[in-house]
């Protein structure tokens, strides 16, 4: 039996299909561009859009028992052909959002997304787990030019505090859940294993880069302008908002530890692992 990874070329995918190869798992991955997946030999790659049913042959479900679901746009379809295909349990990757914690979740673009998300597979599968992230190191990536060019880093509400994860841990937790049955019928918020103010995560970032990164705050008015003409509304909203919130409730963490096994790996490993996005060019 296969596992049926979808967005196997994305951050967490490209480590969760590495992590079950290393664990002895019979691995196929979708995409929309096979040729130019450029994953690990020994994944078998299939062509298909997971938002389109006519794509999504037997071919691709053929020995499948399992699957890692990406929640892209039009999930609905690639669901409902993989559970008329036999495919009975599923790990879905979601949203801490989707978990409406807190009131600026209820409505949020994050929360009606994951919850369709959730939605599309709980009503649908006979076994499942669900992944809700909190906010991925990954974002901080939108620092990257200023990084490299040695321009400040301008952003509001620079002393409230997440606790950002790295998409590698997402990923091994995922494949925990796919190779094992201790989690089955559960949504599992994860985090990083700590809550850091974003000058503190400016600082790690810097430190271990080896350079002073400069650093200016701005009022949330002038982060919308600056920022409007790149970010739909709704996400801008998302932000501040959970920005403003995590002044005077930091988040809390909820590291991966409880499914791996492991501790989380620190903002600092994150951004080792990324050094190249940083510097390069």
């Amino acid at each position: 039996m296969s596992i049926l990874v979808t967005g196997a070329t994305g951050a967490v995918g490209r480590h969760l299909v590495t992590t079950l190869l290393a664990r002895g798992a019979a691995v196929r991955a979708l995409s929309r561009k096979p040729d130019d997946a450029g994953l690990p030999a020994g994944v078998e790659v299939v062509a298909g859009d997971l938002a389109d049913a006519a794509t999504l042959g037997p071919e691709v479900f053929a020995g499948v028992d399992r699957a890692f679901v990406f929640p892209a746009e039009g999930v609905e379809a690639f669901v409902a052909a993989a559970t008329a295909r036999g495919v009975r349990r599923f790990t879905v990757l979601s949203s801490l959002a989707a978990a409406k914690e807190f009131r600026r979740d209820h409505g949020s673009a994050s929360q009606l997304h994951h919850t369709a998300v959730e939605s599309a597979v709980t009503s649908r599968a006979g076994a499942w787990t669900i992944l809700r992230p909190g906010t991925f190191a990954g974002n901080l990536l939108s620092w990257a030019w200023q990084i490299r060019s040695g321009a400040p880093i301008r952003a509001p509400y620079l002393a409230s505090a997440q606790a950002p994860i790295h998409e590698y841990d997402i990923a091994e937790a995922a494949a925990e859940t796919l190779l094992s049955d201790d989690h089955l019928g559960t949504a599992i918020p994860l985090t990083g294993p700590q809550s850091l103010t974003r000058a503190e995560q400016v600082a790690i970032i810097g430190e271990a880069l080896g350079m002073e990164i400069p650093l200016v705050e701005i009022t949330p008015a002038e982060f919308r302008a600056e920022t409007g003409r790149f970010v739909p509304e709704p996400v801008l909203k998302m932000l501040l908002d959970y920005w403003h919130d995590t002044l005077t409730v930091p988040d809390v963490p909820r590291p991966v530890t409880a499914v791996t096994g492991r501790p989380g790996r620190t903002l600092a490993q994150w951004v080792a692992d990324h050094r190249a996005d940083f510097t390069a060019g």
